[in-house]
């Protein structure tokens, strides 16, 4: 075929020695996930305790970390008149079911949303109408991609977000049955709520870091916010889940009431395991469906070839033959 087999051996043989150094650099450089995380619990800590044992003028100085890049960037848009405390809160809580604790982020996304059409939109739309590159599409094609374009950028924070948040609720879904079981055991040894909560986080912290650092936050604020209530409301609130929000439900109701806990989560986990499981017999419904596209488009061809290829070979060679 015109290919040097020295040369391929010799390029085969440098993919596959980088292939090895960048697993070596991979295995040797690998971080632990959780260092992170633990990081995070320990300066929410560190708050909490700052919010009840300082002044309130170094209270404000400790909670409050002033940012530079994000004030100018509050002034920028206050300026010209865009920033709303709705869309900070509303920012603010995105960022935080995402997983995002800083809050100087909220006014980053108010930003991205203004900043970005101009960056990404503006270059579109010189090039469609500026210049000669889509000369030949017709007018509403061109006017429709910039139109898409100046949309997609300007939905971009959010749907950036959304993907974050998505991602880690179907993460925290998957094993709150479990953690959900483990509180069952530590309510009926028991430990108190904020230590099940600990406990909880510790066991499940590796298999399902979203959800430990979660009950994590939650324990930490069990223990130092004077109002118990107000613990597992920031756990409904840092968490876009429905699921999570009837746990936090059935927490206030047994602390306010004194109604047995271990029961309550009991019927709380098999609901969600029952739940869990019809989603998974949908998934398997679907599957017949969702193969049957490359059932007809790879392997029906590949099934043919194989089957009738011989038979046209030698239907071939008979009427050459002849």
């Amino acid at each position: 075929m015109g290919i040097d087999v020295i040369w391929a051996a010799t390029l085969l043989s440098g993919v596959a020695a980088l292939a090895v150094l960048f697993a070596i650099y991979t295995a040797t450089t690998v971080r632990d996930p959780m260092a992170k995380r633990v990081k995070a619990l320990n300066d929410r800590r560190e708050q909490l305790k700052a919010g009840i044992t300082a002044s309130t003028s170094k209270r404000r100085a400790k909670l409050v970390q002033r940012n530079e890049t994000t004030d100018r960037i509050r002034a920028l848009l206050s300026s010209m008149k865009v920033l709303q405390d709705s869309q900070i809160k509303d920012a603010q809580q995105k960022l935080l079911q995402a997983g995002i604790r800083s809050k100087d982020w909220a006014v980053a996304v108010i930003f991205g949303r203004l900043v970005l059409p101009i960056v990404l939109g503006g270059p579109m739309l010189y090039w469609v109408y500026g210049t000669d590159g889509f000369a030949d599409w017709s007018p509403v094609k061109a006017y429709g991609l910039v139109a898409g374009t100046f949309i997609l950028a300007y939905k971009a924070p959010d749907l950036y977000l959304k993907n974050k948040i998505d991602k880690r609720s179907a993460a925290i879904r998957k094993g709150l049955p479990d953690a959900l079981d483990l509180l069952v055991i530590c309510a009926e040894a028991g430990l108190t709520v904020d230590a099940a909560f600990h406990r909880v986080a510790k066991e499940l912290g590796r298999a399902y870091p979203e959800l430990g650092e979660e009950f994590s936050l939650t324990a930490i604020e069990l223990g130092f916010l004077t109002d118990r209530r107000q613990a597992f409301e920031n756990l409904a609130h840092r968490v876009k889940l429905d699921a999570i929000k009837g746990v936090v439900t059935t927490m206030i109701q047994t602390e306010k009431y004194g109604t047995p806990l271990a029961s309550a989560l009991r019927v709380l986990s098999a609901e969600f395991r029952h739940e869990r499981m019809m989603r998974a017999e949908e998934k398997a419904a679907r599957l017949p469906a969702i193969m049957t596209v490359p059932l007809i488009l790879f392997i029906l061809p590949v099934l043919f070839i194989v089957i009738l290829g011989p038979a046209a070979c030698s239907i071939s060679d008979a009427l050459i033959a002849k």
